[in-house]
């Protein structure tokens, strides 16, 4: 009993606490960071520097008129902002945050983060179809294509890792970079792929054909509003927080770093805590420069990325990667 008490008060404060406010500070970062890259002053009134800013909007989403259009099908309607945030919520559930701090230390962890991520899926789509309107259902469509099709690339990109560590579980992979080196050194093109294709699994810039407001409005959330449209909002952070995470966990040496032995005990978690949040906000802060400097794709750019350069590419490093390690090995 006391075990689950734990972990439930774990997912509480890591899923319920952590994560949504980690967004929080993430949107207030992209408006000030989008702002220097634009020579504006973005959000400065509310708080100092408008740290405040993510409070108010929140305020404003909570007390905005919750409007349900009549043409909508109700439940899937309401279910499909749900469905999108919760596996952006559980995918980060095997990610080691920290020295032996992980809501669920499972063998095939990174499996599990795919496995959980795809059904993200079917709430944009859903919340596409449930919208009953022409944007929303290009929108949803679009969604389901581009991440379908970026999975395939994603996953391959992570197989050489796999085939160099010869584990699944994510301490093991951050133990393997503590002793010989982060994995990007070896496997830079891997990397690359990777990090592309978390651009178009979060529908980021330049990858944000599912949104795409020149065309299609607001594309799948085009009929949300206040709090529904809030939590696909949120679960968009939080799948960038999980892709950051994943990318310096598999490729950067997750919580340590290199030639420095951290302490044990208390002190050492902290420490090693403080040195994966370090990690993963370079890579958020990736994320948004990379939205306010690159243009949209066109639809047939982003498939034929997907399909015909990252995906050949992911398979042409496995191989790659698979022939060193047999030459190598006695």
């Amino acid at each position: 009993m006391t075990y689950v008490l734990g972990k439930l008060l774990h997912i509480v404060i890591v899923a319920g606490a952590a994560l949504p406010g980690l967004a929080a500070v993430l949107v207030w970062a992209e408006r000030r960071v989008s702002a220097f890259i634009q020579d504006r002053l973005g959000p400065n009134r509310v708080g100092p520097a408008g740290l405040l800013q993510p409070i108010a909007d929140l305020l404003k989403f909570i007390f905005k008129e919750d409007v349900i259009p009549g043409h909508v099908n109700k439940t899937l309607y309401v279910l499909a902002p749900a469905m999108s945030l919760v596996p952006a919520l559980v995918a980060f559930c095997v990610v080691p945050y920290a020295r032996g701090m992980a809501i669920a230390d499972v063998n095939v962890g990174i499996l599990l983060v795919f496995a959980i991520s795809s059904i993200a899926v079917y709430g944009v789509s859903i919340g596409g179809w449930a919208g009953n309107s022409k944007y929303s259902l290009l929108g949803g469509v679009r969604a389901s294509a581009q991440m379908i099709s970026y999975e395939l690339a994603l996953g391959a990109s992570c197989v050489p890792v796999f085939l160099v560590v010869g584990e699944l579980n994510m301490e093991a992979i951050v133990a393997w970079q503590k002793a010989n080196g982060w994995l990007v050194f070896y496997l830079f093109p891997a990397w690359i792929i990777f990090l592309v294709s978390s651009y178009a699994e979060t529908n980021r810039l330049p990858f944000d054909l599912p949104e795409a407001e020149t065309e299609l409005v607001a594309g799948y959330h085009t009929e949300y509003s206040s709090m529904k449209f809030a939590l696909f909002f949120l679960a968009e952070y939080i799948h960038m927080i999980t892709a950051s995470a994943l990318s310096v966990t598999l490729f950067f040496g997750g919580y340590e770093l290199p030639w420095v032995t951290l302490p044990g005990g208390a002190w050492g978690t902290v420490l090693s805590g403080l040195v994966f949040f370090g990690k993963i906000s370079f890579f958020l802060f990736l994320f948004i420069w990379v939205r306010w400097t690159l243009p949209r794709f066109r639809y047939d750019q982003l498939m034929n990325l997907g399909w015909k350069i990252l995906f050949p590419a992911s398979l042409v490093v496995v191989l790659a990667t698979a022939g060193w390690i047999a030459m190598v090995t006695p």
